[in-house]
């Protein structure tokens, strides 16, 4: 039944458009299509070929097969037909019902009784209800899947930043032991010359003492031959010729012992060697008590490679929008934070229009809030057009400070500011936050007032090794 029932759709079938006929024609060929798919093939070939043969219609006009549109006609009800009978093969004809309750199509005429305390709707009402949740799925997924793949780009910019960061770091990390290697070579050289100056010392003591036991040695061998001769003459030839006078003088005496500095002084070479050139390595580098987190700078700041001073930028750079960094205001934090003990670091701020130093809480808005407020969870000291600034109103100063002290005391809950030329105190916040504190700093453009400023940066300064230092 199946196989015959394929065999009728075939037949029913457009060669061109592959669907059941629709106002169909035949052609002399006895081949049927329908008549806007056989025009439409014949207005693009430029032809009136028929599609499967290939044999030209002499026919002027086509009219409509009224014989097998109706068989088409007749085909389509006996599918729909047969859909329908899928639902309840005893009442095919008669259209089905849908329970939104059991989420099915049911029989009208054998089902409905069973469906009384159920919502039953008709197909139409199911089908535009249940599309219309559909469509609001998929609209709910296509957000979803719209914030996926800007999730998914943010992750791939912030992949490429990190690959960034690495060759950053390479670069900086083989320049410093670069610069390091060639220090140690120095001081290896220095080593190796103290050690030949110390051999060319040895050396010539070690000559100087030789000189003196050859001319000794020489002595005696001239008196040993001198003697031997006497000995070697017969009695009346001895006697005849022995002279006080001319008998060899004293043997010398006891021959002196052997003078110090004749080894090498290894311990005055190799002597703490390591030790030694560790401070003088320290000498030689620079510490800084606060780094620079980058992950945390405002897109226009700029951070110099050792991560100890800021500057701002009129473009921004292009970093990605991580969960550290502050979007709108331009702040950058120290990489360590503190919360307990005391602490303390130099900012070089010199002759700079706009600047901002203090310390700030660990969990401060870093997306939208303004940062610069004690209840934001920051204390700083501002410069802005001239004058200074803390959140509780204007600081008068004798004199302009070129660097910043800033001094935090987790123990006591203070943090203070200092001008560090004479250490003449600025202000002094008390009752500071009890979570972790981080190192602040803020940064903005050179021309912001009307000074005309030199400083284009501010600088965390360098102090000597705490670990050098020891004892």
């Amino acid at each position: 039944m199946a196989e015959q029932f394929r065999a009728v759709e075939d037949f029913l079938t457009c060669a061109v458009c592959l669907e059941t006929f629709k106002e169909p024609v035949t052609l002399g060929c006895n081949h049927s299509f329908c008549s806007d798919c056989l025009h439409g093939h014949w207005d693009k070939n430029q032809t009136r070929n028929c599609p499967v043969c290939r044999r030209k219609s002499s026919k002027e006009g086509i009219n409509v097969n009224f014989a097998l549109k109706e068989l088409c006609v007749s085909f389509t009800d006996k599918l729909k037909s047969k859909d329908r009978a899928s639902v309840c093969s005893t009442h095919p004809e008669v259209p089905p019902l849908f329970c939104t309750d059991e989420a099915r199509l049911l029989c009208p005429l054998c089902e409905f009784s069973l469906h009384r305390d159920h919502t039953v709707v008709p197909v139409e009402q199911a089908e535009r209800e249940l599309k219309e949740q559909l469509q609001s799925q998929v609209e709910a997924l296509r957000k979803n899947r719209a914030e996926a793949q800007a999730l998914e780009q943010i992750y791939r910019d912030t992949q490429r930043h990190a690959h960034r960061q690495a060759e950053l770091c390479e670069r900086n990390i083989r320049a410093e032991f670069q610069r390091l290697h060639m220090f140690l070579k120095e001081e290896e050289e220095l080593r190796l010359s103290s050690l030949r100056e110390e051999q060319s010392r040895q050396a010539q003591s070690m000559t100087s003492q030789l000189d003196r036991l050859k001319e000794t040695l020489a002595s005696l061998e001239q008196n040993i031959q001198e003697l031997e001769k006497q000995l070697e003459k017969k009695a009346e030839d001895f006697l005849l010729s022995y002279s006080p006078a001319q008998s060899p003088k004293e043997p010398p005496g006891p021959l002196p012992p052997l003078g110090p500095g004749l080894l090498l002084n290894q311990a005055k070479v190799l002597g703490n060697l390591a030790f030694s050139v560790w401070r003088k390595m320290g000498q030689k580098v620079e510490y800084s008590p606060v780094v620079l987190d980058p992950n945390t700078a405002n897109p226009l700041l700029s951070l110099s490679d050792n991560l100890t001073s800021v500057t701002w930028t009129e473009t921004p750079l292009q970093v990605p929008e991580n969960p550290e960094r502050f979007c709108v205001y331009s702040v950058v934090l120290g990489s360590v934070g503190f919360s307990s003990g005391r602490h303390h670091w130099d900012v070089e701020v010199g002759d700079h229009s706009l600047w901002n130093v203090g310390v700030a809480k660990e969990s401060i808005n870093r997306k939208t809030e303004n940062p610069f407020s004690t209840d934001s969870g920051c204390l700083f000291l501002r410069r802005i057009t001239g004058r200074y600034y803390t959140d509780y109103g204007e600081v008068k100063l004798k004199q302009k400070p070129n660097k910043v002290r800033v001094q935090l005391d987790c123990d006591s809950g203070r943090v203070s500011f200092y001008d560090s030329r004479d250490m003449s105190l600025i202000y002094i916040y008390k009752n500071i936050p009890k979570e972790k504190l981080f190192p602040f700093f803020s940064v903005g453009p050179t021309n912001y007032d009307d000074d005309k400023c030199k400083t284009t940066n501010i600088r965390i300064c360098a102090t000597s090794n705490p670990e050098l230092n020891q004892d």
